[in-house]
């Protein structure tokens, strides 16, 4: 039996969040719910959701707040709805965790198309994860190991564990989004070839890189602000890039060749 997905709804628009409660109970989720941002916050940390909606404007905390509070403990995908078209303002939400952003009025079939292609990005595995209330002064992690015999990409003291989704940097985790992972998976199996931020967005929504689909400017920007926070969390400095390498006008490639070991998929 297929285990049911579960979603969390943080919306202050009473209309809106019907809304999204339909579309998510029609597209075979348990939908939790709710109009205020702290409760949302409790919520997620209560049922463990696989994919969260923030809207920006909340009535107690603001979106980017909630998202970076989630973000403390939950690697559930985070949508970030918002009226405000202003370029900065979906910035900031992606900044502040969230995996994509959606500008309101959205058209039903747009957002469910956006759920299912974060849905298809892979995910960690279900572990136990840090209280929020301890996460808000978290500890030294400790250094992940992957699976038994799992393969890994090395690169300059950075290690990628593609089946258990780790990465370690000196042999010290370092807690990353799903997003952010499966691109820095991406530019080390790319191995020097350059990804353009249009191919890049492609890979998030599970499609062939080359396909030459469409990618928007706002879309490619999305790429740009993922990887300038992943680049802050490897505590890559992009002057002196150990990992992630800008090519100006081009794109991004990984800063040298790293050393696969094992066999992977």
């Amino acid at each position: 039996m297929e285990e049911r997905r579960v979603a969390v709804v943080i919306e202050d628009d009473e209309d809106i969040r019907g809304l999204l409660v339909a579309l998510f109970t029609q597209s075979g989720f348990d939908v939790h719910e709710t109009s205020k941002g702290v409760d949302g916050v409790r919520m997620v940390e209560e049922e463990s959701p696989d994919i969260v909606t923030v809207d920006l404007g909340l009535p107690d905390i603001d979106g980017y707040e909630v998202a970076r509070r989630i973000r403390l403990f939950s690697d559930a995908y985070l949508l970030m709805l918002t009226a405000r078209s202003e370029e900065i303002d979906a910035l900031m939400g992606l900044d502040a965790g969230a995996d994509d952003y959606v500008i309101k009025p959205f058209r039903p079939r747009e957002l469910r198309a956006r759920v299912e292609a974060l849905m298809r990005r892979p995910r960690k595995q279900p572990e136990v994860v840090t209280p929020r209330a301890q996460a808000i002064a978290p500890v030294a992690e400790p250094p992940p190991v992957g699976i038994d015999g799992e393969p890994s990409y090395e690169l300059n003291g950075l290690q990628l564990f593609p089946r258990s989704f780790e990465v370690s940097v000196e042999g010290e985790g370092v807690t990353v989004t799903p997003t952010e992972f499966i691109l820095l998976k991406t530019l080390l199996a790319s191995k020097r070839v350059v990804r353009s931020k249009a191919e890049l967005f492609r890979v998030l929504r599970d499609e062939d890189p080359d396909s030459g689909t469409f990618v928007s400017m706002a879309d490619e920007r999305t790429i740009e602000v993922h990887l300038g926070n992943l680049r802050r969390k490897l505590g890559d400095d992009p002057a002196t890039p150990r990992w992630i390498e800008t090519v100006r006008g081009v794109g991004y490639r990984s800063a040298g060749t790293p050393v696969r070991t094992g066999s992977h998929d």
